[in-house]
């Protein structure tokens, strides 16, 4: 019985925005309807006016029950308002009950049609999102072992007793630095979860300045890299962009912490924001040994081919990345890889601009 109740619920919703989106759209059709009876003597265009209104009820909101209503009530609105005999039901008179019940049919075709094409994209965005967490979880796993692994093997000598300072100094050394990368995929895995937990609502986007965002991400890599330097360069008048700073400070560190990682030898990034027609580009770029042109388009997959004669002494096989594609689709942007004429590699990502930066330009 709750099965059934649920599946009820499922079907035909029943919401606030649903009634005002249904009385909106019939209100509407009928006013308009109105107005071009005053202009002209013939009602051929009311059914399909209404169907219209079928259509627009079906896709703006969810389930079966408006749709169906809205396919119901035009019928008899149709009948009643704008047939002679008017302000009567009458569906005697020669003709009509054919053409009441095509319309009746075709609306709600089309409001199972349109529904049903909702519920397809719905299934298509959740089969996409659970490719990428099928995706992260398969990478973490690997990733997961190798540094658990090696702090473990680190405490255990140095409990041991037998190493010299400067050895069990060396093998600590390497277990803070095992830990803070598994800090940091943590902080990439919540991020997923979050985007996972707005998706159906949208994020939780607000106007932040992209200039204070920048600062943030780079004061919290310079501490983990004081060696590394980091120059930021954003446009002059300030530029406030419609996002959850959060997470694109995430995608930031991220491609600044991919930059130190897999640069090799990477001394310099450069972090810039340029203002665009319809949406600003956030760019970070390294002066370290470029990417593999075979891994260019595998970059974001979350699924990287370990590289080096063993795979288990691979870390990070594109997790971050993977983590900031997702951001950055999720708040409509795009991100790309390439690598520079001089040497070094460059990340570079959209964000849409505001209304407040549409109204400026």
């Amino acid at each position: 019985m709750k099965t059934r109740l649920q599946k009820l619920k499922h079907y035909f919703p029943l919401s606030l925005r649903g009634w005002i989106v249904y009385v909106a759209a019939m209100g509407l059709a009928s006013l308009v309807c109105e107005l071009l009876r005053q202009v002209s003597t013939s009602d051929v265009h009311v059914p399909l006016i209404f169907i219209l209104v079928v259509l627009v009820v079906s896709l703006m909101t969810d389930g079966y029950f408006y749709g169906l209503l809205a396919a119901l009530t035009s019928v008899f609105t149709v009948n009643v308002a704008f047939t002679f005999p008017y302000m009567k039901m009458d569906f005697s008179v020669y003709g009509y009950p054919l053409t009441f019940l095509t319309m009746a049919a075709v609306g709600l075709a089309v409001c199972t049609l349109a529904t049903r094409v909702k519920e397809q994209e719905q299934l298509r965005l959740e089969s996409e999102r659970e490719k990428v967490r099928a995706n992260l979880m398969r990478a973490v796993s690997h990733d997961l072992r190798t540094p658990l692994t090696s702090i473990s093997g680190s405490i255990s000598a140095v409990m041991e007793g037998n190493l010299a300072p400067e050895q069990q100094r060396e093998l600590l050394e390497g277990a803070q630095q095992d830990a803070d990368w598994l800090c940091r995929m943590v902080e990439n895995l919540l991020s997923v979860t979050r985007i996972g937990d707005t998706a159906t609502a949208g994020l939780h986007k607000q106007e932040e300045a992209v200039e204070e965002v920048l600062g943030a991400a780079v004061l919290a890599f310079r501490k983990r890299n004081p060696a590394v330097e980091v120059s930021v360069s954003a446009p002059e008048e300030p530029l406030f962009l419609p996002m959850d700073p959060v997470l694109i400070q995430q995608v930031l560190q991220n491609l600044m912490d991919n930059a130190v990682i897999h640069g090799q030898h990477t001394t310099q990034i450069r972090v810039r924001a340029e203002r665009g027609r319809d949406a600003a580009c956030l760019s970070v770029a390294d002066n370290g040994c470029g990417i593999d042109r075979h891994l260019l388009e595998h970059l974001f997959d979350g699924q990287l081919p370990a590289s080096g004669p063993s795979a288990d002494t691979t870390r990070g096989l594109g997790i971050g990345l993977a983590v900031c594609r997702t951001i950055v689709e999720a708040h409509g942007g795009q991100i790309q890889a390439r690598n520079l004429p001089h040497g070094g590699a460059e990340f570079h990502f959209s964000l849409p601009l505001g209304e407040r930066e549409h109204d400026d330009s």
